[in-house]
Parts: structure tokens; C-alpha cells; sequence
């Protein structure tokens, strides 16, 4: 394999963060084989002064890449590639939508709406450097009545002029087609983990009852990231389903 320095070219005039920019040639690199799994990394420091950036750029570039999975650090190993983690697509849909679908009489109740800094995981996913003001959403979500979600969202600053009287009568997908944005794809990554008290109190769920976890990008049709979602879901009332064909 060629030196990864021949692999990885870092624009210093593009707009686009240097961290992130490191980081996505880097994912390339694992997505098509070319990193193969179990491969090592040199220390971030000496990547760091291989490509000429700062130690908390390479940190956050290489963090962004154990978030998603797809590096793994050991202690005494250093940073390797692990296995890529199965992908099952679903519909680029609202939960809104869905429900509407199923005659579930969709309705949200507007927790917060705000103005926040980006970091960590927003930041990246939004593709702006952290501190940068976004949009912050936060909302519970019933079906006939009955509380199912706790959804918090962040968008760029002035993609949306909301409302917590629009949020509370459409999905934000409408929102987004009302203003002329189409979505044209999403990262999502779905799991599950242990409620935590508040959560249980405004989903009705017993303390410490098992939850969906749901974290989508949404991009529109120019490749622009234009929401990143954190959503919960009730277990016992919710499921993810989707068809798998063979390749």
C-alpha cells in the first residue's frame, strides 16, 4: 500500500474544517479496502506533523472515525481499523410521516427551541467547526395520545425559519420541502440502551426500560448536511423495519 500521506491531501483554502476533511479521505480509505481491517495507525502526533496539522485537529479527526466505528483504540496496540459494521438502509422518512401513514394521529409537543453552539458529534455531522450557533430542537412525540419519542434535532443556523407552533403541527421534513429543500440521503445508525429516570418519566416508561436509539445526518440533493437527529424510542412501542436484498 502507498504511504498514506500519497492518499490523503488536505485543502487549506476549502471551507470545509481540516479535521473533517482528514477524516472523510480517511473513512474512504477504510470503506474501500484499502485500509484493511487490523491495519494500525501511527500515533496521532506523528500524523499530526506528517500532514502538518495541529494535535487537537488530528485528535478530533481520528475521535470522529471511533465514533462511527470504524477505528478502534487499544491500549498497548495503538489505533487500528476494525471490521465495518453492517449497514441495512431504511426509509429517508419522518417519524411524522410514518405515523401519519398508520393512521396514528401524529402530534409533538415542543420541549425547547434554541440557539446552540455545535460540538463533538453535532459539529461534525453538520460539517462546522465546533462553537458554531446552531438550531436545537427538542421534542416529544406522541401517536394516538400516547408519548412514543423523544427527539432532539440540530440544524445550521438560518436554514429554517421555525416555530414551535409549526414543529408542534408538521414534521420537520414537511418544514423542509415547505421551504424548498430536498432531501436526498442519510447516515443513520440505530441501537438501543437503558432509560434514564427523566426519560422514563416523559415517555412513560418504567426506570431503566429499554429504548431505540436513533442518530441520522440528512443531506439535501447538493450534499450539504442539513440536519443531524438524536432520537429515543419506546422499545415496547416502536420497531425499525426494512427489506434486505441480496446483493
Amino acid at each position: 500500500m502507498e504511504p498514506i500521506t500519497r492518499l490523503i491531501s488536505i485543502d487549506r483554502s476549502s471551507p470545509v474544517p481540516l479535521y473533517f476533511q482528514f477524516a472523510q479521505q480517511l473513512q474512504r480509505l477504510i470503506e474501500d479496502g484499502t485500509l484493511a481491517p487490523g491495519a494500525r495507525l501511527e500515533n496521532e502526533i506523528s500524523l499530526a506533523d506528517r500532514f502538518g496539522l495541529s494535535r487537537p485537529t488530528m485528535r478530533q479527526a481520528m475521535q470522529h472515525l471511533v465514533d462511527k466505528g470504524l477505528l478502534a483504540r487499544k491500549r498497548g496496540v495503538g489505533t487500528q481499523v476494525v471490521n465495518s459494521r453492517v449497514r441495512r438502509p431504511v426509509e429517508l422518512t419522518s417519524l411524522f410521516e410514518d405515523l401519519r401513514r398508520e393512521n396514528r394521529r401524529p402530534r409533538s409537543e415542543v420541549l425547547s427551541l434554541r440557539t446552540a453552539p455545535a460540538a463533538g458529534r453535532v459539529a461534525a455531522a453538520l460539517r462546522v467547526e465546533p462553537g458554531t450557533d446552531t438550531v436545537a430542537l427538542r421534542r416529544l412525540r406522541y401517536a394516538d395520545d400516547e408519548p412514543i419519542a423523544l427527539m432532539e434535532n440540530h440544524l445550521p443556523a438560518n436554514l429554517l425559519d421555525l416555530t414551535e407552533e409549526d414543529l408542534a403541527e408538521h414534521g420537520l421534513y414537511a418544514l423542509f420541502r415547505q421551504a424548498g429543500i430536498a432531501l436526498r440521503s442519510a447516515e443513520q445508525t440505530i441501537g438501543a440502551r437503558r432509560a434514564t429516570a427523566a426519560e422514563s418519566r416523559l415517555l412513560t416508561e418504567s426506570r431503566g426500560g429499554t429504548l431505540l436509539t436513533m442518530e441520522r445526518t440528512a443531506l439535501d440533493d447538493r450534499g450539504r448536511p442539513v440536519e443531524f437527529g438524536s432520537h429515543l424510542y419506546r422499545a415496547s412501542r416502536y420497531s425499525f423495519e426494512m427489506t434486505l436484498t441480496a446483493s
